[in-house]
């Protein structure tokens, strides 16, 4: 027993050093693809949507708490790909945005979370615990750090603070549904596009091809328009959560954020008037709301169709059962019940 341990050992830490070094690769190519928007908010550099969080929190729902030591490198690249000469208060940084994910973690494992995010309770406890209620830590722990080495004032930390704080959330509302999409997929997703357009049905795949039409036309022009048409979106977002569930709502969810957020940045559109708070404030509700929009009806849905499915299973199984009763009692090894004759009636007495 002790050889099978020792020669399992260095498989299970290559293993280990593989994952822990992929981990902190997307953690890092997250950052970078989030710093590529930025807002300026009271003189700090803060990002819109901050996708290493949702990367974080998807690791640790699927490898468990054994994914914090690639979040941790994977942070700390990113300050480094920002500083060359990074300050102690790197690792304060470091330190908090390991523990928010991990804490997130944490917290929907204590209420039964399932990563399928099949049923309405998956949906609000990512929304309440993994995204607003951990990133506290991430947002406080920054914006902290910051105003103790800055000396910010206390209003323009609370500005900083809520900017933080939303970046970091809707990083966990945007990515991590995605994430967790594609790793249940990984493995049963038909590749080949005859089988894909059989599993998924004709009408259904003309339909799906006519919604990313649709979405692809539409969301460009919504988020860049100067004439404020950004509530179209939503629409699209409530028919992809009614016929596709959770793949079609949050794929339209990620397409409509990352339009607007280059929208936002640019000053372009629905934000061109606006000044730097506005932009912010405006930009955070609409993606917020289309998050919260998109995982809740998706998960109502899907919670609806698993109970029809269940229903209709055990009427079949209640006719199956019916069938074998009815067979068994007109079997061959049993003798036909006759009908009970009933003697004529006395005429005499009448």
């Amino acid at each position: 027993m002790s050889d099978v341990t020792t020669s399992l050992d260095p498989r299970a830490a290559a293993v280990f050093t593989v994952r822990t070094l992929a981990i902190a690769a997307c953690y890092y190519a997250a950052g970078r693809l989030g710093l590529l928007r930025e807002l300026v908010i009271q003189d700090s550099v803060v990002s819109p949507i901050w996708p290493p969080t949702g990367v974080a929190t998807a690791a640790l729902l699927i490898y468990g708490l054994g994914a914090w030591p690639g979040i941790s490198l994977g942070a700390f690249a990113v300050i480094l790909s920002l500083t060359t000469s990074p300050e102690p208060s790197a690792l304060g940084l470091v330190a908090g945005n390991t523990a928010a994910p991990v804490c997130g973690y944490l917290m929907l494992r204590r209420v039964g979370f399932r990563t399928d995010l099949a049923r309405l309770r998956d949906g609000l406890s990512l929304v309440f615990l993994g995204a607003f209620g951990a990133m506290l830590i991430s947002s406080g722990t920054g914006a902290g750090l910051l105003a103790a080495t800055t000396g910010i004032g206390k209003q323009n930390f609370w500005a900083l603070w809520l900017a933080w704080w939303v970046g970091d959330a809707m990083g966990v509302l945007i990515v991590t549904p995605v994430l967790l999409l594609l790793w249940r997929l990984r493995l049963r997703l038909p590749w080949r596009w005859d089988r894909w357009k059989e599993a998924v049905g004709l009408a259904r795949w003309k339909e799906a091809v006519g919604l990313a039409l649709i979405a692809c036309c539409l969301v460009p022009v919504a988020t860049r328009s100067p004439a404020s048409l950004l509530f179209l979106v939503y629409p699209l977002v409530i028919w992809a959560a009614l016929r596709f569930q959770l793949p079609g709502s949050m794929l339209c969810v990620l397409l409509a954020s990352v339009m607007a957020t280059v929208a936002a940045t640019d000053r372009a559109g629905p934000f061109r008037e606006l000044n730097r708070f506005e932009v912010m404030l405006n930009l955070q509700a609409f993606n917020g709301a289309m998050a919260l929009t998109a995982l809740l009806l998706s998960a109502v849905i899907t919670e609806q169709h698993n109970t029809r499915r269940s229903v209709e299973r055990a009427c079949q199984e209640l006719m199956e059962v019916l069938e074998h009763l009815t067979a068994g009692e007109s079997g061959p090894g049993r003798p036909e019940r006759r009908p009970r004759e009933h003697p004529p009636p006395d005429l005499d007495s009448t």
